[in-house]
C-alpha cells in the first residue's frame, strides 16, 4: 500500500511539473475545454440575442423579454452573472459564437438541422410554424407557386431551409438572402410596403401585428417546429447540454416555464385588424393629451398599462357612459367614485387618479402568495367583475387541483363562473367570468401594442436625429445673417 501511494505521488508530482511547464498552451487555460466549467470559472454566462419585444428589450423597469428571463434564470442556476449582448441579425450572432464571443444564443431560434453540423441545441421551450407574410391590401398568395414578387429572408435562419425544402415541390420558387437585416427587420419592410414577401415565425408575427397591423399571413409554410437555444459543439463535452437539461426540467416541474410562456405568449392569439389600427391611430391623436396624467398617477403600475386599461374601459373618451351607469375614462361606478373622493367622473384627471388608486388598493388586497408579476391581472379581474368573484375563481381553481396563485390556471376557470353547475357552489354566485377573461386579455394586447408602437416611434426618431446630425456634419456652418444678406 505504501509503494502504491508513493507511485501516485510521483505521478501527480510529474503531472504538476508538466502542467506548469505547458501552462501557456494547455486548452483550459486558454478558455477552451469543458464548457460548463469554463463558464463557472469566468463567473459569466455570455448570451447573444436579437433586440425584440419577445426576446430581449429595455423596459422602464430594466431588461425584459422571454429569452432574457430564461437566460437570467439559467445564469442564476449556474451561479454566474448574465451578460446579454444584442446583435442586428442571426448571421452575426452565429459568427460571434464561432469567435468565442458568446457561450450560447438565446433569441427564439427555430431548430435547424443544418446547424447541427457545427452547433448543438438545448431543449425545446415553445414551438412555432413558419409563415409566408405579405402586406394587407395586396393580392394574397395561396401557395408558394403564387409568389411572383421579391421574397427575401435572413441568411442563417431556418427560413432558408424551409424554402430549400419547398423548392423541390415548387421548382420555380426564387428567393434571396440577406445578412444585413434580421427577420424582424424584414417583417417590418413587408408591413411598410418596401418588400413583397418574407418568412416569419408565427409567434413573432403575432406580436409584430400589434404594431404593424398591415403585416398579413398568407399561409403556413411549415408545421410547428421547436424553438431552442444554440451553443458550440465540442467533442466529448456534454457538460453545458446536461446543465440545460436539468435546468429546463426544474423550471418545467416548478411551473416557472409555464408562467413565463403565459407572460409573453399567453395573450397573443387573437388579432383584430380594424381594432388594432383604430387603437394605433388613437395613440397618435388622443394619447398625447392624456399621457402626462397616466404618468402622474400610475404609481407602481406601468403608465402604459394604466393607459391600456383606460382604453379598454372607455376608448379614452372622458364622457363615455355605459348602460349600467359607469362613466369616464376609467368607467367608475358612482359608489366607487365616492369612495375615492372623485367628484366628477367625467373629469379626466379625477377619473385617472381614482382608477389608479382603486387598482392599487385591489393589488394590495391580493393574497401575498401571488407573485408580484401577476398581481395586476388578478386585480384587473376583480376590477371588472368584483373582488369576491375573483376569490371564487381562485377557490374553484384550487378545488380542481390547479394553482390558485397562477394567473394561467385561474383565468382558465373564469368562464366557469357563468355556468350554473359551477357558480351554484361558489360564495358569491354568478359572475360574468367570460367577460372578465376577455377584459384582461384585451388590456394585455393593448399594452403590447402601445409599448411596441412607442418603442418603434422612439427608434425612428433616433434614426432621423442621427441622419440629420450626419447631414449637418457634412456641411460647413453658415452664418444666418450672411445667408439672408445673399438671398435674392
Amino acid at each position: 500500500m505504501t509503494r502504491i501511494k508513493l507511485n501516485y505521488f510521483l505521478v501527480g508530482l510529474a503531472a504538476l511539473l508538466l502542467a506548469l511547464a505547458l501552462w501557456p498552451t494547455i486548452p483550459w487555460h486558454r478558455g477552451e475545454g469543458d464548457q460548463l466549467e469554463q463558464i463557472k470559472s469566468s463567473g459569466e454566462l455570455r448570451v447573444s440575442t436579437l433586440n425584440s419585444p419577445l426576446t430581449f428589450f429595455n423596459s422602464p423597469n430594466g431588461s425584459a423579454g422571454f429569452d432574457y428571463e430564461l437566460a437570467k434564470r439559467f445564469a442564476d442556476y449556474l451561479g454566474v452573472t448574465l451578460v446579454m449582448s444584442p446583435y442586428n441579425n442571426v448571421h452575426a450572432m452565429f459568427n460571434g459564437l464561432d469567435s468565442n464571443q458568446a457561450d450560447m444564443l438565446a433569441s427564439g431560434l427555430i431548430y435547424n438541422a443544418e446547424r447541427l453540423k457545427n452547433y448543438r441545441t438545448g431543449p425545446e421551450y415553445y414551438s412555432v410554424s413558419q409563415q409566408l407574410l405579405y402586406r394587407q391590401g395586396s393580392v394574397r398568395p395561396k401557395t408558394l407557386a403564387d409568389v411572383k414578387g421579391e421574397l427575401l429572408v435572413s441568411s442563417g435562419t431556418a427560413h432558408v431551409g424551409a424554402l430549400q425544402a419547398a423548392s423541390t415541390k415548387f421548382p420555380n420558387l426564387h428567393w434571396s438572402e440577406t445578412d444585413k437585416l434580421s427577420p424582424r427587420d424584414l417583417l417590418q419592410q413587408v408591413a411598410e410596403g418596401k418588400l413583397d414577401y418574407t418568412l416569419g415565425d408565427s409567434v413573432t408575427v403575432a406580436l409584430m401585428q400589434r404594431v404593424y397591423p398591415r403585416l398579413a399571413v398568407a399561409f403556413n409554410v411549415t408545421a410547428d417546429e421547436p424553438v431552442t437555444w444554440y451553443f458550440s459543439k465540442k467533442a466529448d463535452d456534454d457538460s453545458l447540454y446536461a446543465a440545460m437539461l436539468d435546468f429546463f426540467s426544474q423550471i418545467s416541474e416548478d411551473g416557472t416555464l409555464e408562467k413565463l410562456e403565459e407572460k409573453y405568449l399567453g395573450h397573443v392569439g387573437e388579432f383584430d385588424y380594424v381594432d388594432t389600427r383604430t387603437f394605433l391611430k388613437a395613440i397618435d391623436t388622443t394619447l398625447p393629451a392624456l399621457q402626462p396624467l397616466f404618468m402622474k398617477y400610475a404609481g407602481d403600475i406601468d403608465w402604459r398599462l394604466l393607459a391600456a386599461i383606460s382604453y379598454q374601459e372607455s376608448h379614452w373618451d372622458p364622457l363615455a357612459t355605459s348602460p349600467t351607469g359607469v362613466r369616464g375614462l376609467m368607467m367608475l361606478t358612482r359608489a366607487t367614485a365616492s369612495g375615492l373622493d372623485v367628484d366628477d367622473r367625467t373629469d379626466s384627471e379625477q377619473s385617472i387618479q381614482g382608477g389608479a388608486l382603486y387598482l392599487s388598493r385591489l393589488m394590495d388586497k391580493m393574497p401575498p402568495t401571488i407573485s408580484k408579476d401577476e398581481r395586476i391581472w388578478f386585480a384587473l379581474a376583480a376590477y371588472n367583475m368584483g373582488y369576491g368573484h375573483m376569490l371564487d375563481a381562485r377557490k374553484l381553481t384550487a378545488d380542481q387541483k390547479g394553482d390558485p396563485d397562477s394567473w394561467l390556471d385561474v383565468k382558465q376557470r373564469l368562464p366557469m363562473l357563468n355556468q350554473k353547475r359551477y357558480f351554484s357552489r361558489t360564495t358569491y354566485g354568478y359572475a360574468r367570468g367570460t367577460q372578465a377573461y376577455k377584459y384582461v386579455e384585451n388590456i394585455r394586447r393593448y399594452q403590447l401594442s402601445l409599448v411596441g408602437y412607442l418603442m418603434e416611434k422612439e427608434k425612428k426618431q433616433a434614426q432621423e436625429a442621427a441622419m440629420q446630425a450626419q447631414l449637418g456634419a457634412g456641411y460647413p456652418a453658415v452664418d444666418s445673417s450672411q445667408a439672408l444678406a445673399s438671398a435674392p
